[in-house]
């Protein structure tokens, strides 16, 4: 049986990275992540958990995990949190080439070497993530993940970049919702590369159920840093209620079409490999989804002037391109 262990490091040394956890928990994570963090720690020669939990939790994750990683508090505070723990990661990090990994994400050694030889050549690396195990809602999200695919890229809890570029370009903004789009944008707003491994796969534990509820308006917001793809999902469902009113055997049509899609991102890049068979008759069911949070979101915006993020309201999907690209223009960080 194939070792699924990330570290997989027997007689072989550390690699040369960082790897940065930025974690905010509200229940202890010392059990479930001190396996992983013992043997991310031999595979790697520099792990980083910058914890923003309240001091409790702090004091129980530091005895559990302590002795393989170096475990930080945030320096600073920005309304989404998740970006103070990554800076504070990436500018304690030894090394120059950086990963960034939510807690739900599990990597393997082979999985680290491919990522950093694309740091070699690349400024920010966005692989691919994939579930294990596969709940229902882990197969419904897969779909979106299909989807993406075709479309640039599926969108994964983990990231790889240049420390230096990173610093360079002053950080990225931690007002903002979707904080990857955001920490891309920073990259290739100073001219950074972007590399998306459509074929460099990386498992993620799926969340619980009720967590997968509380995410599907909150992702639908995330299109709001993409008004264009915002302003295609809003009309899935007037198009849905004008093809049922014409003839049903026209939603069914457009139903099919969607599988043909999720199935054509699913062979994208090997994707066979980690994507069951099943995972593109799924995407009829997403896209109804997203046909009504899209809504939800609009009315979010609206209305209440935002989503709501932990204690908060973030106004804020991500900032555009264009205006990145002026202020690291102003600024002279523009290579």
């Amino acid at each position: 049986m194939r070792n699924a262990d990330p570290a997989n490091t027997i007689g072989e040394p550390p690699l040369a990275a960082s790897y940065v956890l930025p974690i905010a928990a509200r229940e202890s994570q010392a059990r479930p992540l001190k396996g992983y963090l013992q043997r991310l720690s031999r595979a790697i020669d520099d792990v980083i958990v910058v914890d923003g939990s309240p001091p409790v939790l702090f004091d129980e994750h530091a005895r559990y995990w302590g002795a393989h990683v170096r475990h930080l508090r945030p320096k600073g505070r920005t309304t989404n949190g998740k970006v103070a723990g990554v800076i504070t990661g990436v500018t304690a990090a030894r090394h120059d080439r950086v990963i960034i990994a939510d807690d739900d994400v599990r990597y393997r050694r082979a999985e680290v070497i491919r990522m950093l030889e694309l740091l070699d050549d690349f400024d920010v690396v966005r692989p691919q993530n994939y579930f294990r195990p596969q709940p229902w809602h882990a197969r419904w999200d897969t779909a979106r993940s299909l989807l993406n695919r075709i479309s640039g890229g599926d969108w994964p809890g983990t990231l790889g970049v240049r420390r230096s570029l990173l610093l360079e370009a002053g950080g990225y903004s931690g007002e903002v919702l979707f904080e990857n789009l955001e920490l891309v944008r920073t990259f290739r707003a100073v001219g950074g590369r972007e590399a998306v491994p459509l074929d460099l796969f990386v498992v993620r534990r799926p969340s619980g159920t009720a967590h997968f509820a509380s995410q599907r308006v909150r992702q639908a917001y995330d299109e709001w840093a993409r008004p264009a793809r915002l302003a295609a999902q809003l009309m899935l469902l007037p198009a849905a209620m004008v093809m049922v009113r014409k003839s049903p055997w026209l939603l069914l049509e457009a139903a099919a079409g969607a599988v043909v899609a999720a199935e054509i991102g699913r062979r994208r890049g090997g994707g066979r490999r980690v994507f069951p068979s099943t995972s593109a008759l799924w995407a009829p069911a997403w896209l109804a989804e997203r046909a009504v949070t899209s809504w939800l979101a609009l009315g979010t915006r609206l209305l209440l002037g935002g989503v709501r993020y932990r204690d908060t309201r973030l106004t804020n999907a991500a900032t555009a391109l264009k205006t990145l690209e002026a202020k690291s223009k102003a600024a002279g960080r523009c290579r």
